[in-house]
């Protein structure tokens, strides 16, 4: 992992890209919070930021703390940079860092294809299976029914069976305190995707 104060290049990315207005704070449930004009001002710059950044400048966000991950994932979004699929359904896996991993989800569910759904679907098999660890796997869950909605798909439907490994992760020790539904956690994800979607229509011309 690296860290912006001890490292020069990735220091100047995370000025240009992720403490901006403080915009790794505001990527996620804040977004939902926004005045219209606020709203209106962050999906811009959010959009105009997605299409200046590089590849290689992700990669590179991708190797530094959670702040610098979860940036670098809504920008992947916004930037439709499907490229960086199986890095970040790696990463969804390892779960290295805290709040990183639902924008991972987010980033999935905005691109929206089968092959996002099955990373998904791996990750919930993994973290389900471990009540002890509250993950990710609400988003992810979010995430899978959202998908399953888009895709006239059913991937969601064997986690959610009386005996599956959702209420298995729910009902398991240690106790879940201010848990969802599982509905509750699709609705958060879609309006996520809306964001990402008013984004991509403040990227430059030449970069859709």
């Amino acid at each position: 992992m690296r860290y912006p104060n001890e490292d020069p290049e990735l220091l100047a990315l995370v000025h240009r890209y992720v403490t901006p207005d403080r915009r790794y704070r505001k990527l996620g449930g804040p977004l939902t919070r926004m005045t219209e004009p606020e709203r209106t001002k962050f999906t811009r710059e959010l959009g105009e930021a997605a299409g200046d950044i590089t590849p290689r400048e992700l990669t590179i966000l991708l190797e530094g703390t959670w702040r610098e991950r979860k940036t670098a994932a809504w920008l992947i979004a916004v930037a439709r940079r499907t490229e960086f699929r199986e890095r970040l359904g790696e990463m969804l896996l390892a779960s290295e860092v805290c709040f990183a991993g639902s924008a991972y989800c987010v980033t999935f569910a905005t691109f929206a294809t089968p092959a996002d759904a099955d990373l998904l679907a791996a990750y919930l098999d993994r973290y389900l299976r471990r009540p002890d660890l509250y993950y990710d796997q609400p988003a992810a869950m979010g995430a899978l029914l959202h998908l399953d909605a888009k895709l006239r798909a059913d991937q969601a439907a064997r986690f959610l069976t009386a005996d599956g490994l959702w209420h298995q992760w729910i009902d398991g020790p240690p106790r879940k305190e201010h848990h969802g539904t599982p509905d509750s956690y699709r609705e958060a994800i879609s309006r996520l995707c809306v964001f990402a979607d008013e984004g991509v229509e403040h990227r430059p011309a030449r970069n859709r």
